[in-house]
């Protein structure tokens, strides 16, 4: 059995669940947030707990079994605390502002690069050359941080452009330069 799919999701106080057929609504003190979850996988809400059922031990419902618990328990925490993914920039004149919603950075090129926010996304900038991206739903944080990495990924010779806080840039070394 899956170990992952097996835990229960305990539901914390302030936090509403309804399941109807295969769609799973979780609200919380931060928003709410709807997930469709696989026809063949059952979702049972009893006594505050929120557990994830499959009817087989085929490949197909042991893989959505895991994935749909993981999908459940990331909305529970989403809508109690929020994700959020720190980013830096690295490299001489990269800087990063907020202009009203949009996020405004400036990474080497001719023009500045805008970001609007999509909805239920917030950014921040604590410093010139740090990014915060905020949200409920860890999914659409995820995908939005990538977005902005991938205006200016880090390159390995310098280790310039925009990357994840604690993400490791593997270095190469340059021209060997001048052997005979």
């Amino acid at each position: 059995m899956s170990r992952i799919g097996r835990k229960p999701i305990s539901l914390p106080a302030g936090v509403e669940v309804k399941v109807d057929g295969n769609v799973v609504t979780v609200k919380g003190p931060k928003g709410q947030l709807t997930q469709a979850i696989p026809e063949d996988i059952s979702v049972i809400l009893e006594d505050g707990v929120l557990r994830v059922e499959r009817p087989s031990d085929a490949k197909k419902h042991r893989a959505l079994h895991g994935l749909s618990r993981a999908l459940l328990a990331n909305m529970v925490t989403g809508v109690v605390s929020g994700f959020e993914k720190k980013m830096e920039m690295v490299g001489v004149g990269y800087r990063a502002q907020m202009q009203g919603k949009k996020l405004v950075v400036n990474v080497g090129f001719s023009h500045p690069v805008e970001v609007e926010a999509p909805a239920g996304i917030e950014f921040e900038v604590p410093a010139p050359t740090k990014i915060t991206v905020k949200g409920i739903d860890k999914q659409l944080v995820g995908n939005t941080a990538a977005h902005i990495r991938a205006i200016r990924e880090p390159e390995p010779y310098k280790g310039k452009g925009i990357k994840y806080e604690n993400e490791v840039i593997r270095r190469k070394a340059g021209k060997a330069g001048g052997k005979k």
